[in-house]
């Protein structure tokens, strides 16, 4: 046991006791023997290698972080330069396009129908204004815009606000003379119509942004528009531009114009005398064309239409004072007496659409010059047969009759023309059968456009397949029900008997105008035969009767033969089916001089009174048509020649007949009207 603690604890080992460890002291149980730390100290050599080594480490790292920088520098200044360039540009500018200027319309000419005029828009950036007040103060009188109007725009939370738009150049000048903060101006252009509203339905419109709207401006808009340029100009954050600021732009290319056959006096008289027609008749509406009958070219393209507004209100009278005996005497009585309100007033103006090519009616007794030139050109007829005629014809049920009650009658096919007999033309037609008159309504233009290639053109709607005919049918198409047409066809079909037979498409646009002035003349559409010359010079006979003692003796023109066909026709009802009581189309369509045809021309009224087209059509057509003869030149027949000259005497109108299921004229002795010559406008040269 003593030789085990010897071991375990030493020799060299001492209790403590007071501080002094006795040699041999047996330490307390559970006193664990504890060792001062000993301290290894590192020679200065070995501790100058390890921060070495950790000093090339942080180096190694810091080269390794600034190559890569240096190498991501290099890629972003030599490969990404452009594209991190154009991301800072796009902070503080913007594209925007330039638009061109806008190509003129002219008409045949040259006379400016419809022209672009540079303008300015008036801008302002209400962060720039510290002011307002001054500032209202100072555009009042320019901008022509009152003083609380502009102090509100100019007061707005907005960087961009539009103070004025298309002002002049003159007004732009004053503006910018002022020179006020956060006030610019900023190009623009405005559409103009030099002519005033003359042909609106046809010229079309043009919107806010530039582009074309409807009609020829509709249709020709990228020939017009031609192709606008590009600018880059500095804008703020919000995106609005900086006066000033426009670091680079490229031009566009001008639009090309337009030069119309249209002939502006001519279109000015046939708008004139339409729209006195259609207050005077209480008609809704009117339309006239006039065309060049060798060439097809459109003179004059005419569209009114009737409005009515309340009228203004009278000022209240003053109450009036009436002394009376009673209650006491001397007692004034006060008596009002209100006056009957006035009564609506009738305007007429331009038709925002060219109803000559959009509006489809059923034409009336017009449409029978379809049966007559297929019956004679197939032989069926002459001019001088005879033809028993009864005042009515029932035809599966349906029953017909002429526009005047009459006793059964024996009529030539000129005079059932001449007089327009509904029960004569169905006569004629059951001879000619539903595929032959089918096949002459296609043959001369029905149901298909026109070839003008007008926005909204109607092709019409007529029956061009016979197995689907009602066995009625042969009783309503032939006089003009049933069938729905454009004023426009009507003339075309008019015109083929005019040229001798030849059908000439219809033409609005005589050439393009490029932006240095060069001309490049618009192709022509081929003409083909439809009539032969025989039978188109028995019609024009036919035709020519009408006026000298027809339905239309009021188409007359003192000095000239004319030759044509009046229409009436009712108006369907599209809402409760059949045709709307006392609503009639007057129509006359015809030609002149009959010896050596110019000019072809159509007059369409929407629910005059009279009804009839040769009480109210005819006269427009007799003025039209007198100062389109003058304008041209176009010489008188060589005395002798057969012909009509306009009678003197007041119009008769014969009693309104209704007809069920067919229409027709009534013979009257209408007189030609006088109408003063209107001179060619200075610098004018006229052309058919």
């Amino acid at each position: 046991m003593g030789a085990f603690r010897r071991r375990r604890f030493g020799l060299g080992h001492r209790h403590r006791h007071g501080g002094v460890e006795r040699p041999g002291a047996r330490r307390p149980r559970g006193y664990e023997q504890r060792s001062a730390p000993t301290t290894t100290r590192r020679s200065p050599g070995a501790t100058g290698g390890i921060t070495a080594r950790r000093v090339r480490l942080i180096m190694v790292l810091v080269i390794v972080v600034f190559a890569v920088l240096g190498v991501r520098l290099i890629g972003v200044q030599l490969f990404s330069s452009g594209h991190y360039g154009a991301m800072g540009a796009a902070e503080v500018t913007q594209k925007v396009t330039v638009p061109a200027v806008r190509g003129g319309i002219y008409d045949r000419n040259g006379s400016a129908l419809a022209v672009s005029v540079p303008r300015a828009t008036i801008i302002a950036d209400p962060f720039l204004i510290a002011h307002p007040t001054p500032v209202a103060a100072a555009l009042t009188p320019v901008l022509g815009v009152s003083r609380s109007e502009l102090h509100a725009e100019l007061s707005e939370d907005h960087g961009y606000v539009v103070l004025a738009q298309r002002v002049s150049d003159t007004v732009e000048r004053k503006v910018l003379a002022l020179d006020l903060p956060g006030i610019s101006a900023q190009p623009d252009e405005m559409r103009t119509d030099p002519a005033g509203s003359l042909a609106r339905g046809l010229l079309g419109q043009v919107g806010g942004q530039g582009s074309g709207q409807s009609g020829l401006e509709y249709e020709f808009n990228s020939l017009l528009a031609g192709r606008t340029g590009k600018a880059v100009i500095e804008s703020s954050p919000s995106g609005v531009p900086l006066p000033g600021g426009t670091l680079h732009s490229t031009p566009g290319d001008p639009g090309s114009g337009l030069e119309l056959t249209i002939d502006e006096p001519l279109q000015y008289v046939a708008e004139q005398s339409l729209e006195t027609e259609v207050l005077a008749s209480h008609a809704k509406s009117g339309i006239a064309v006039v065309m060049n009958t060798h060439t097809g070219e459109i003179l004059a393209m005419a569209n009114v239409v009737a409005s009515t507004h309340p009228a203004p209100t009278p000022p209240k009278p003053a109450a009036s004072t009436t002394p009376t005996t009673a209650p006491p005497p001397g007692t004034p009585t006060t008596t009002t007496t209100t006056a009957p309100p006035p009564p609506p007033v009738t305007t007429v103006g331009q038709a925002a659409q060219n109803l000559a090519l959009t509006r489809v009616y059923e034409p009336g007794s017009v449409f029978k010059l379809v049966t007559f030139s297929a019956a004679l050109q197939d032989g069926i007829i002459t001019p001088d047969e005879v033809f028993t005629v009864p005042n009515s014809l029932t035809i599966d049920g349906w029953v017909f009759h002429d526009a005047e009650n009459h006793p059964t009658e024996q009529l030539t096919a000129t005079q059932i023309l001449a007089q327009s007999s509904n029960i004569g033309t169905i006569e004629i037609a059951q001879q000619l059968g539903e595929g032959r008159l089918a096949a002459q309504i296609a043959a001369l233009g029905f149901g298909r456009p026109t070839g003008l290639g007008f926005p909204a053109e109607s092709a019409g709607l007529v029956k061009s397949d016979p197995s689907t005919w009602r066995v009625s049918d042969i009783g309503a198409t032939p006089i003009g029900q049933d069938d729905a047409v454009t004023a426009q066809q009507v003339l075309d079909m008019v015109n083929t008997v005019a040229t001798g037979g030849v059908f000439v498409p219809p033409q609005l646009v005589g050439a393009v105008v490029a932006p240095d002035g060069a001309l490049t003349p618009s192709a022509r559409a081929r003409s083909h035969r439809e009539l032969s010359a025989t039978v188109s010079s028995e019609l024009t006979t036919m035709m020519e009767q009408v006026v000298q003692d027809g339905t239309a003796v009021a188409a007359g023109i003192p000095g000239y033969t004319v030759a044509g066909k009046t229409g009436t026709a009712q108006i369907p009802d599209p809402v409760h089916g059949g045709y709307i009581p006392g609503a009639y189309m007057a129509t006359f369509a015809g030609f002149a001089p009959v010896e050596h045809p110019e000019l072809s021309a159509i007059v369409v009224l929407e629910q005059p009174t009279p009804i009839y087209g040769g009480t109210v059509a005819a006269p427009v057509f007799s003025q039209i048509m007198r100062y389109a003869l003058h304008r041209y030149g176009i010489p008188t027949p060589p005395a002798g020649a057969s012909g009509t000259t306009a009678q003197a005497g007041p119009a008769t109108s014969a009693s309104a007949g209704t007809t069920a299921g067919g229409g027709g004229d009534a013979s009257t002795g209408a007189a030609g009207s006088t109408t003063t010559i209107v001179g060619s406008r200075p610098g004018a040269t006229a052309g058919p």
